[in-house]
């Protein structure tokens, strides 16, 4: 931050990342149509910075350029600038990065910057970190600014053809036509053979670094049969992510992705998306293998996350930033001699063996903390009963754990997303009931209220809650996520403002969102008009909104014999069917879909009392079945919608046992259930 004490239009926003530019010589706005109205009124560019809180390479441009007086000098003389948090606007920065794409033929990232005719908001140019002076091939900020400034002074007929060109081909690319073929399982088949063929099989993941958790692909990869090659390539990747520096071995959860391939060293910023779902994916794999490895990385992901960060409304903050005291990763970094003078020399040979400090180190003269020798290894290399090792090493941990709470910690970004609580409350729900962790489940409903009571404003769901207030009304990931958890917290215990919440949000889903053609807009029908309403399938940082919204309505159209649901998740299906087709493995949320449709899972519906129900969920939990719901109501559920009214208690409990609309005799004997 500069000397200079003035605060700009960002100091009145919430956003974390917008207050971080409060202090900038930039004269930066806020999107909005004061922004655009002064570039139209003076005839310059806007020039868009799009980023969020925990970006490290956000900082360093803001550090270079929006806090040097020359740099702001230039851009408040030439431009108008807006800054946007992606985290609150994820439909321009959706709309933004695909202009990246399109312009530039690469993939985007963050920071992204840029710059749009005023009088339609079409870019014209655009580009992601610029450094203050030419290196690694990009050129300087400044020259950019300069030499896009005399393009907008000399070449306006040339920026307007290639405004119209580019506002067709992003009509093209939204132009998704429906697949009037039948749907079969040549996608499944297809995406299984991409992924074995991209796995690595020494480190675990697909490709090479950077490599990224992707837990959309590995839950998909963990339907395939208990000894399938898929199951095992995700239980390995699992295994060995966990193992890794990605994940906080000290503290818990999961950094965003490694830089390395061997998950080693992460990008150390922590994003509630990613540990959310690898909650419930990790409590799957337990479920699978009976490994306790896979449970503690559940006990203490979710430890991290209420420890660190809970809101005050009693959901949870959006992310922990990668750099601390201006220094990426330094609150996660040990050197030799503090860690020896934290667990004693005693303890040290133990720990340094089994977490690398034995080895050169790992990260800028440091040891970031990775397993390198398993329990079994290290009893053999000491000559030690493991058990007694285990105790050691796990001391050691909490002593590392008290020692680092005394650092400077990573700032953190305290906003409240929809979406990303949504995905933390479904990886709870899967993980309490599969590890009957009754403390799981409690944060998942403290959740799910919290969001209920102050991002449901009006009758409409908003994305983003802080200091007190609501913002900006919801978008198809906050529909269909949140609608997503609810349903899985239904076949964890069951409540009927839960079910009622799902079925006003995928109405909301069909009213709203639902585009001609089949699937959703990730915008409403009464959002700000922008120069795209995107709809996209595949799965990338989070999971496909289309996709997650077909699964819910599918869930739904079971449960509660809907066929508008139904049809709804088919259309959806059939509008992704070219991308299906052309790149299957990058929609692992929808081959979900299309999986069940092709072939239904069992729907269970237990009746009964608390205690009358827990044999019958015993056995589901002990014997898992990859995509079956079971939804265990009560013996004194009133009101229920007819297709759950038709399912009566009788005696103790029962189980009906249906697959699609098809179902079977009731069910009395909890050991039948698995015959």
């Amino acid at each position: 931050m500069s000397g200079r004490l003035a605060a700009n239009r960002l100091a009145s926003e919430p956003s974390p990342y917008l207050l971080q530019h409060a202090y900038n010589p930039v004269d930066w706005y806020p999107w909005g149509p004061e922004a655009f109205a002064k570039a139209r009124a003076e005839d310059k560019p806007v020039l868009l910075s799009i980023g969020y809180s925990a970006c490290h390479w956000c900082h360093v441009m803001a550090h270079e350029s929006f806090e040097d007086e020359q740099t702001a000098a230039l851009m408040n003389a030439h431009y108008v600038c807006v800054k946007v948090d992606r985290e609150e606007r994820p439909d321009l920065d959706r709309i933004y990065q695909t202009a990246h794409q399109l312009l530039t033929q690469r993939g985007g990232g963050w920071p992204l910057t840029v710059f749009l005719s005023p009088t339609d908001q079409t870019p014209f140019f655009a580009g992601t970190y610029f450094p203050d002076e030419p290196r690694h091939g990009l050129p300087a900020f400044r020259g950019v600014l300069e030499h896009l400034h005399d393009v907008w002074r000399g070449q306006r007929p040339e920026i307007a053809k290639q405004n119209g060109a580019f506002l067709e081909a992003l009509s093209r690319l939204s132009a998704v036509q429906p697949n009037a073929a039948r749907l079969d399982d040549a996608p499944l088949i297809a995406a299984r053979l991409s992924l074995e063929r991209d796995f690595d099989t020494k480190f675990g993941g697909f490709g090479g670094a950077p490599k990224f958790p992707h837990p959309a692909t590995l839950e998909h990869m963990l339907r395939d049969p208990r000894e399938g090659p898929p199951s095992r390539m995700a239980l390995f990747t699992l295994e060995r992510m966990a193992e890794g520096g990605l994940y906080d071995q000290v503290g818990g959860g999961f950094a965003r992705y490694s830089v390395d391939d061997a998950w080693q060293i992460p990008h150390f910023e922590k994003m509630l998306y990613d540990n959310g779902p690898l909650l419930g994916l990790y409590a799957q794999a337990f479920a699978r293998t009976g490994d306790e490895r896979f449970r503690r990385v559940v006990e203490e992901t979710f430890s991290w996350i209420e420890r660190d960060m809970v809101a005050p409304d009693g959901a949870w903050c959006a992310a922990l930033d990668a750099d601390s005291e201006g220094v990426e990763g330094k609150f996660y970094l040990w050197t030799r001699d503090e860690v020896r003078s934290v667990i004693g020399a005693d303890a040290y040979r133990a720990f340094a063996a089994r977490y690398g400090l034995d080895a050169p180190p790992n990260h800028e003269g440091a040891w970031h903390l990775s397993v390198r020798r398993s329990l079994p290894a290290l009893a053999s290399l000491l000559e030690e009963p493991e058990r007694d090792i285990r105790t050691q090493v796990e001391m050691s941990l909490h002593r590392l754990h008290a020692r680092r709470s005394l650092r400077v910690a990573p700032a953190r970004d305290d906003k409240v997303l929809t979406a990303w609580n949504a995905l933390t409350i479904r990886g709870l729900a899967i993980a309490g009931r599969l590890l009957n962790d009754p403390g799981l489940v409690r944060a998942a409903e403290r959740a799910i209220d919290a969001l209920c009571r102050d991002l449901m404003v009006g009758g409409r769901l908003h994305a983003t809650w802080k200091d007190g207030a609501a913002r900006q009304r919801g978008f198809l990931d906050d529909h269909a996520f949140l609608a997503d958890a609810a349903v899985e917290l239904l076949q964890t215990r069951w409540r009927r403002s839960d079910l009622d919440l799902a079925v006003e949000l995928v109405e909301q889903l069909l009213a709203r969102f639902q585009a001609p053609g089949g699937g959703f807009h990730f915008t409403a029908d009464d959002h700000e008009p922008l120069i795209q309403r995107p709809r996209h399938f595949s799965d990338e940082s989070l999971p496909s909104g289309n996709g997650v919204a077909a699964r819910v309505l599918q869930r739904l159209g079971w449960l509660l014999g809907e066929p508008r649901y139904l049809e709804a998740a088919e259309r959806t299906l059939r509008a992704a069917g070219p991308a299906l087709e052309k790149h299957p493995h990058a929609h692992p949320t929808l081959l979900g879909v299309l999986a069940d449709t092709l072939s239904a899972p069992r729907v269970v519906v237990l009746r009964g009392t608390a205690h009358d129900l827990e044999p019958f969920q015993h056995v589901l939990r002990e014997h898992p079945q990859f995509g079956e719901l079971a939804f265990p109501i009560p013996l004194d559920a009133a009101d229920l919608p007819p297709a759950l009214a038709s399912k009566p208690a009788k005696g103790p409990a029962v189980a009906y046992v249906c697959r699609g609309s098809v179902c079977g005799p009731p069910v009395v004997e909890p050991a039948h259930l698995r015959l």
